[in-house]
C-alpha cells in the first residue's frame, strides 16, 4: 500500500484538517446527543479531539451495526487503512484523518485502537455472553480502551501520573456502555445480539426469544432492576477519578455522567419498559444539566488562565484555537 501523504501547501493542509474535526463534530452531534452536549463543557483545544474519537468510534460500529452487503470486508478495509494512515500521518478519509491527527497529537496509544477494532470484529459473529465476566471481557475493547483514549485528552491534574487515572476511566467507559446496553435492549435483539448476561437472564426465566418478541413482564423487570444496580456500582467504582482529572475537564466528565446517569433514572420510572419504546433523558432535562456544570467549568478555566502560562495547556499540547498540523506530522 502506497504510503499517503499530506498536501504539499499548509493552506489546504490546515483547512482539511479543520474540515474533518468539523465533520466528526457533525456526527457526534447528530447521534450522541447527551454526549455532544458534555463536550461543550470542555476547553476549545480538547473538545474536537473528543469529537474525533466519538466519530470515529460510531463510523466503526456503524460498519457493523448498519451492515451493507460484506460487513466483515467493510470494517477490515477500514481498519486497515487507519493502520496505514497511522503510520504516515495522513488520510483522505474526513472521520479518519481527525483520529489520526489526534492520536498522534495525544500520545495515544496504538493498541487502545486495535483492542477496539477486535471487538466491533467479534459483534460480527458473537451474539451474547455467558455472564458478566464474559461482557466484561468484550467491553475491554468495546468501552474501556475509550475511556483510555479520552484520558490523554482531558488531561490529568498537576501531580497526577496519567496510570492513577487509568482505572477510573476504565470504569466510566464501561458505566457508559452498560448504561447503552440497558437503553437498547430491544435495538440489539432487533440485530440479532443480547447484552445481558446470560447467566442472570436465565436466573430470573427471562430468554432471548422473549426480547426478540418484545415481550415485557416481571420477569424482565426484575433482571433489568439487577442490571441498574450493578450499572450504578460501576458508576460508583468510577467516581474517585474525576477528581484526578485536569480541573478544567472535570464538569465535562460530571455532565456526562449525570446524562448517562439520566438515562438509568428514566428507565426506572418507565418501570424497565425498554423493549417496545425507546428511553431516554429529555432535551430539557439534558439542558439544565449542562446549565449546571456550565458556571463551574467556566470558573475551572478562568483558575487555570490565573495559574499557567497563557501559551499552554494544560494537557501539554501547546493551547490553540483550533486543531492545526504542523509541518511534517
Amino acid at each position: 500500500m502506497t504510503a499517503l501523504r499530506p498536501p504539499a501547501a499548509q493552506a489546504e493542509r490546515q483547512a482539511r484538517l479543520a474540515d474533518a474535526y468539523s465533520r466528526a463534530a457533525a456526527i457526534a452531534a447528530r447521534h450522541g446527543k447527551s454526549y455532544h452536549l458534555a463536550t461543550r463543557l470542555l476547553t476549545p483545544d480538547r473538545r474536537p479531539a473528543v469529537h474525533a474519537l466519538y466519530a470515529a468510534a460510531r463510523t466503526a460500529d456503524d460498519l457493523v451495526d448498519l451492515p451493507g452487503p460484506d460487513p466483515a470486508a467493510a470494517l477490515t478495509g477500514w481498519s486497515r487503512a487507519l493502520l496505514a494512515e497511522l503510520e504516515s500521518g495522513w488520510s483522505e478519509d474526513p472521520v479518519r484523518l481527525a483520529l489520526v491527527h489526534t492520536v498522534r497529537r495525544y500520545g495515544i496509544p496504538v493498541e487502545h485502537l486495535v483492542d477496539f477494532l477486535a471487538a466491533m470484529s467479534s459483534d460480527l459473529d458473537v451474539t451474547g455472553y455467558a455472564d458478566l465476566a464474559a461482557l466484561d471481557r468484550y467491553m475491554w475493547g468495546s468501552a474501556a480502551v475509550i475511556g483510555l483514549q479520552v484520558l490523554p485528552v482531558l488531561g490529568t491534574a498537576a501531580g497526577v501520573p496519567r496510570e492513577e487515572a487509568e482505572p477510573y476511566a476504565i470504569a466510566l467507559g464501561e458505566a457508559f456502555q452498560l448504561t447503552n446496553f440497558l437503553r437498547d435492549v430491544a435495538e440489539d435483539a432487533d440485530r440479532g445480539r443480547v447484552y445481558l448476561p446470560a447467566d442472570l437472564m436465565a436466573a430470573h426465566g427471562v430468554t432471548r426469544e422473549q426480547l426478540a418478541e418484545k415481550r415485557h413482564d416481571a420477569r424482565f423487570a426484575a433482571l433489568m432492576r439487577e442490571m441498574v444496580a450493578v450499572v450504578r456500582r460501576r458508576y460508583d467504582d468510577a467516581a474517585p477519578g474525576t477528581p484526578l482529572l485536569a480541573p478544567e475537564s472535570r464538569d465535562c466528565v460530571r455532565a456526562a455522567t449525570a446524562l448517562y446517569g439520566g438515562i438509568l433514572t428514566a428507565i426506572e420510572r418507565a418501570d424497565y419498559r425498554v423493549l417496545d419504546r425507546r428511553v431516554g433523558v429529555s432535551r430539557p432535562r439534558r439542558l439544565a444539566v449542562f446549565a449546571r456544570r456550565l458556571t463551574a467549568a467556566q470558573l475551572a478555566r478562568v483558575r487555570v488562565t490565573m495559574a499557567k502560562p497563557k501559551s499552554r495547556s494544560s494537557t501539554g499540547a501547546q493551547a490553540m484555537r483550533g486543531p492545526q498540523i504542523a509541518d511534517g506530522s
